[in-house]
């Protein structure tokens, strides 16, 4: 018989082997999903015999799985985005902690406003970043949209476990057209849109091309049609004096900004993430 904590230095050894940078990380990952255990409670178990031989099978077939390439949040089927638990599949992008600064910056701009707020977020996929103001921000009203049917069903699911349906709702709504009917206006729109140029996305690493859904990836031929649909169709529900906010791709802040500002935004300011690549960008409806 074999102890948790075997189980995991094997799936480790086999993770570092194979150059994976986070083969500890994932390694716990795998491992605690395998046993059926928060990883805190995996851990305090490590020293306790495996009495399940399926434990260590399931182990094996998700290192081989997670060797192939796929992406370990897809193998779990949870990630972590700015300190809530995100449910994954398939069918959306893995939260980016990237993206954790476009979340930050909403919820500042929400805390700025008195009273009772409406928020919309656009491209929604998971939910994680409508998700995160709605628990951060418990008077704003969040309305997080998506085109994608598959993702919609998701993130209603992360909204249940995260408790956040007294007040957000999730709506089917396509960013690139107009908006539909009866939305209501609001004091910010946030979006973190496909950005990357369809030329480029047969270069992305395959963990990315052969598993995230590439609709969610692709920007057009330049990678900012939804920086100008956006701009210019959906500020029309933004209060006077409200926000719009974007993430972006790296190199792509200034013809964002230009973008924004060609629509009318002004007050344009640009923040930088942990790498100090210009992540978001943010407009204020004169």
């Amino acid at each position: 018989m074999t102890t948790y904590n075997e189980i995991y230095l094997i799936a480790r050894r086999r993770l570092r082997a194979a150059g994976i940078e986070a083969h500890d990380l994932e390694a716990r990952l795998i491992c605690s999903f395998a046993a059926g255990k928060t990883r805190e409670e995996f851990f305090n178990a490590s020293r306790f015999y495996v009495m399940d031989n399926a434990i260590s099978e399931s182990v094996d077939d998700m290192i081989e799985r997670r060797l192939a390439g796929e992406p370990v949040a897809y193998l779990v089927g949870e990630w972590e985005f700015y300190g809530l638990p995100i449910i994954v599949n398939d069918s959306v992008l893995i939260p980016r902690v990237d993206t954790e600064l476009l979340a930050e910056q909403a919820i500042n701009l929400i805390r700025r406003r008195s009273g009772k707020t409406r928020l919309l977020d656009l491209c929604t996929g998971s939910g994680c970043l409508g998700i995160a103001v709605a628990v951060n921000s418990p008077n704003c009203r969040v309305v997080m949209a998506d085109n994608s049917k598959k993702a919609l069903i998701l993130c209603r699911e992360n909204m249940l476990i995260n408790r956040a349906t007294r007040n957000a709702t999730a709506i089917e709504a396509d960013a690139l057209e107009k908006p539909p009917a009866l939305l209501g206006i609001f004091d910010v729109i946030i979006c973190n849109p496909p950005y990357i140029p369809t030329d480029d996305l047969k270069n992305l690493d395959a963990s990315v091309k052969d598993y995230e859904p590439l609709a969610a990836l692709d920007g057009g031929s330049d990678g900012l049609d939804f920086y100008r649909a956006v701009s210019e169709n959906w500020q029309a529900l933004l209060k006077e004096g409200g926000h719009l906010a974007f993430e972006c791709g790296v190199d792509q802040a200034p013809a964002v900004r230009e973008i924004m500002d060609y629509s009318g935004l002004r007050n344009l300011r640009t923040y930088v993430d942990t790498l100090g690549i210009e992540r978001v960008v943010v407009g204020r409806k004169r």
